[in-house]
């Protein structure tokens, strides 16, 4: 009777194990295998290239680097002087241009008061000065228009409120018309991109609830689902010579999921968390069953 004892309370303690390493696993390959989240999400912000169509000296620099600036901001000064002349010298055409054509027309009127008195061949060279004189006045004034437009691109202004970012140019440097001078990071338009695989996308939606942790932070973003990526590159195909389509063959056994970008629109940032472009981030999406009401998209400003 005591061994009988002795075996059923072995089977009951194994059975306990058993039962307390299930619930403990089954919660656990829930999260890892059915709940949408990732490890593999990053911060990202749209950049803006701060570059110039005027090439010239760069006479001022009045940012740093890594400094805030605010949209119109001046952050370069290029060489104004040429710009200058280039202005006057237009300017000189102008009242060139203007002189021929009051001359052309004072002979024009001369002419047709002469009447009969004037051969008709001067009297049409004499309407074609002052057509040649007109055109010579607007061309005049369009090239004054441009040297306007290049004198006030001497002034490169910040275009977005953002962050300024490897700035490389000092006082001295010749910036080549199209040059990227810096990056300018805009602020507005910081978000999450989580890489969801596509295994788990039946379970987001647009408007779902987020959370994002930060790499080295243990302060929890909030945020919604904005939007999900439409298409990802396709590293599977190619195109041969005559245009049709190439596809290389795959033999593996087990098949990887593809990795979809889904953006998340950031609602709350805890105070000291820092959104640093690049960064990684852990993305959880919240439960259909337990998510509220979808969330409008933020206005970016």
């Amino acid at each position: 009777m005591k061994s009988v004892l002795s075996l059923l309370g072995r089977y009951a303690l194994t059975l306990c194990l058993v039962t307390f390493a299930c619930l403990i696993a089954l919660p656990v390959w829930k999260r890892y295998e059915q709940t949408p989240w990732t490890r593999d999400g990053r911060v990202r912000a749209d950049i803006v290239r701060v570059s110039t169509d005027v090439g010239g000296l760069v006479t001022q620099v009045l940012v740093r680097d890594n400094e805030r600036v605010q949209l119109g901001q001046l952050l370069i000064v290029l060489d104004r002087p040429r710009i200058a002349a280039t202005v006057e010298r237009a300017d000189a055409a102008i009242a060139e241009a203007q002189a021929q054509l009051e001359q052309a027309r004072k002979e024009a009127r001369r002419d047709a008061a002469l009447g009969e008195l004037v051969a008709t061949e001067a009297r049409e060279q004499n309407v074609a000065r002052v057509r040649t004189s007109q055109a010579a006045l607007k061309r005049a004034l369009a090239d004054r228009g441009v040297a306007a437009i290049d004198m006030q691109r001497t002034e490169i202004r910040a275009t977005v409120n953002g962050v300024v970012t490897n700035l490389d140019i000092h006082p001295g440097d010749y910036l080549a018309a199209g040059t990227q001078a810096m990056a300018l990071v805009d602020t507005a338009s910081l978000r999450i991109e989580g890489y969801f695989e596509e295994t788990k996308l039946h379970q987001v939606a647009i408007g779902d609830r987020a959370t994002v942790r930060l790499m080295g932070e243990d302060a929890e973003i909030t945020g919604h689902v904005e939007s999900i990526a439409a298409a990802i590159a396709d590293d599977q195909r190619g195109e041969a010579g005559n245009l049709l389509p190439k596809i290389a063959p795959t033999y593996s056994w087990v098949r990887l999921a593809q990795r979809i970008p889904v953006r998340i629109c950031i609602d709350r940032v805890p105070a000291g968390s820092r959104l640093i472009a690049g960064r990684t981030a852990t993305v959880e999406i919240v439960s259909s069953s337990a998510k509220p009401a979808a969330v409008a998209p933020r206005t970016r400003s």
